[in-house]
């Protein structure tokens, strides 16, 4: 039986105040579903050093951003499933479950003793509830979407999507903001903690005292995520008042429902090509502008520039605040010269910036440590000697002498270019016309091990420190500093946010109209379970490996700005595919007409 949808001339009219309210209701929470999903993210480095204090620092960034990127992983699964479920059912109880689902894993995060306490299982169940986190979000999106367009006034899809598109960057925000009034709450009010060894002895330092945390870092991070339980309840009240969207109750009453909804939607090749064009096409390089400009930016300063924590969050945060209008300014602006001109636009600019941009950004935010970038410094080491460091699984030992030297550097954010020198050569780092030699881990053992590691740590610290470069907060009156959340105004702190709104501006035009794009290439029948794949596998997967494999490839390359080419080709090919492929004129498409499915 064919689905008779409502008359286009209906759809036309002005949005009720009763659909308004639903949308309302929608959007607030999806809020906090983003919220909760994104407080890691936000607390990333503060969470690596709690579980996997075992490895490397070099390391355990890694590890903490992999952490983050498990449950993107997932999404795409969480999209099938809460997709099936949502054409096979209803968006209104699909909604209630991800939320529940994402709700509880928040509140036990904050519940989970760190790796001094429970050892490998601490991070193994952390990384347990960051994939249920995932899979929830995987199934929250679509139905949003997709609810969302099916109130909506023909012609003003990309406008009130684009309010769905604001929910991601605002409960970063939200995100961002707990995190930040916690922290100074906190930090003002309960003294320091002392950090504990794998031993559970308190560490100590090369002068005997004991290593102290801020209450912050050791206790205050979890508050936050405990807190979420208060945010649950009020998106329960919330989903709980919302009705089912009329396009399916249309369609159910007219038994007009897909039987197989993920076997229509990708078991043939009419609908599968639509969900390759989608994620080549349009979301692949969406994804990786939008955490680039968020996520990647805020590791970015704080791991790389080494901008304190709060200083990030605060700037971040601000940028935020600033470029957020985007999104509905790009929603609205696609209802009237089409959804792929902007997204295409955003992909090819972000492509054509990202260079300039983030060097600015250090340049800007740390002066100190970009004027030392200038010194050459330049690594002489056997090619076989050289190791791609990136270990998901914490196995691998990275002890050849050419592997101490680029840990080192990447550690302090040292560009690096790296000679060829015969096989066998034990490597070393010039550092202007300073010389350190390096070690071979591998040959050596016991207190000679020691003794190597506490030479080489002295001369190359030496070194760097002779060419210029900040290695402790100390050293560095430079960088820039917010002491408080309205400390932006000086010329420093502005420019570091205006650099910081630019990138957000650039997520907002890739962002704010994809959600009507991809709405409006699938039928209702398929519509929850069509969408939600592509967008997941393009933002859990190419989005959500950004950070981890950028580090990575930065850390190797011996340049912290080479992990910006993952961005800058994913981002290329979707301007190639998307010009080809992608359909044009897609907003001008009656979603409720009939389409022969």
């Amino acid at each position: 039986m064919a689905y008779a949808s409502p008359d286009a001339t209906t759809r036309s009219r002005p949005m009720s105040s009763e659909e308004k309210k639903v949308i309302l209701a929608s959007s607030a929470g999806t809020i906090f579903e983003w919220y909760d999903f994104y407080l890691y993210g936000s607390l990333a480095s503060i969470i690596g050093a709690q579980f996997f204090t075992a490895f490397p620092e070099a390391t355990r960034n890694v590890f903490a951003l992999l952490a983050f990127a498990a449950g993107f992983l997932v999404r795409p699964f969480g999209a099938l499933v809460f997709g099936a479920l949502g054409d096979l059912i209803g968006r209104k109880y699909t909604f209630l479950a991800t939320i529940l689902i994402m709700g509880f894993s928040t509140f036990l995060v904050g519940l989970l003793p760190g790796y001094a306490s429970w050892g490998i299982a601490a991070p193994i169940i952390l990384i347990a509830l960051r994939m249920l986190q995932g899979l929830a979000l995987g199934g929250e999106y679509g139905g949003a979407a997709v609810y969302v367009a099916e109130h909506a006034p023909q012609g003003q899809r990309g406008y009130f999507t684009s309010f769905i598109q604001t929910t991601a960057t605002l409960g970063l925000l939200l995100s961002l903001v707990v995190i930040l009034l916690v922290t100074s709450y906190v930090n003002a009010n309960y003294p320091a903690v002392p950090q504990l060894g794998l031993d559970g002895q308190p560490l100590l330092d090369a002068t005997g005292a004991q290593v102290m945390l801020e209450p912050f870092k050791a206790w205050g991070w979890r508050i936050p995520f405990l807190g979420s339980v208060f945010l649950l309840l009020i998106s329960l009240y919330i989903r709980l008042q919302m009705n089912e969207s009329p396009a399916f109750k249309k369609m159910k009453e007219e038994g007009a429902q897909s039987k197989a909804p993920l076997k229509e939607a990708f078991g043939n090749w009419r609908n599968g090509k639509i969900a390759l064009i989608a994620l080549l096409g349009l979301t692949a390089g969406q994804a990786v502008v939008w955490y680039s400009g968020q996520f990647y930016a805020l590791f970015f300063i704080q791991n790389v520039i080494k901008v304190d924590q709060f200083s990030a969050n605060v700037f971040v945060a601000w940028s935020l605040i600033l470029g957020t209008a985007g999104f509905i300014f790009f929603g609205s602006l696609s209802d009237r010269i089409g959804r792929k001109p902007i997204i295409l636009g955003g992909c090819a600019l972000a492509a054509l910036t990202y260079m300039w941009v983030f060097p600015m950004l250090t340049a800007v935010a740390n002066p100190a440590l970009h004027a030392a970038q200038q010194i050459p410094v330049t690594v002489t080491a056997a090619p076989d000697d050289c190791s791609f460091q990136f270990n998901p699984v914490g196995t691998a030992q990275f002890n050849n002498s050419c592997d101490v030297v680029k840990a080192t550097l990447s550690k302090s954010s040292v560009n690096s270019e790296t000679v060829d020198a015969p096989a066998g050569t034990v490597a070393s780092v010039k550092v202007g016309e300073t010389v350190v030699q390096s070690y071979d881990g591998n040959a050596l053992t016991g207190d000679a091990l020691a003794a190597e590691k506490a030479r080489f740590t002295s001369e190359i610290n030496a070194a760097l420190t002779a060419a210029g470069y900040p290695l402790t907060a100390a050293d560095n009156t430079t960088v820039a500093k917010a002491d408080h959340f309205f400390d932006i105004f000086n010329g420093q702190n502005i420019r570091v946010v205006l650099i910081l709104t630019f990138l957000i501006v650039l997520v907002t035009m890739v962002y704010g109209p994809i959600a009507a794009q991809l709405v409006e290439l699938y039928p209702t029948r398929i519509r929850y379970s069509g969408l939600s794949l592509p967008y997941h596998i393009g933002n859990g997967w190419f989005g959500g490996l950004l950070p981890a494999t950028a580090f990575a490839i930065s850390a190797q390359t011996g340049n912290i700005y080479a992990g910006l080419w993952y961005a800058i080709v994913i981002a290329v090919m979707t301007v190639i595919i998307g010009t080809i492929f992608v359909p044009n004129n897609t907003h001008k498409k009656n979603i409720f007409a009939d389409d022969g499915v």
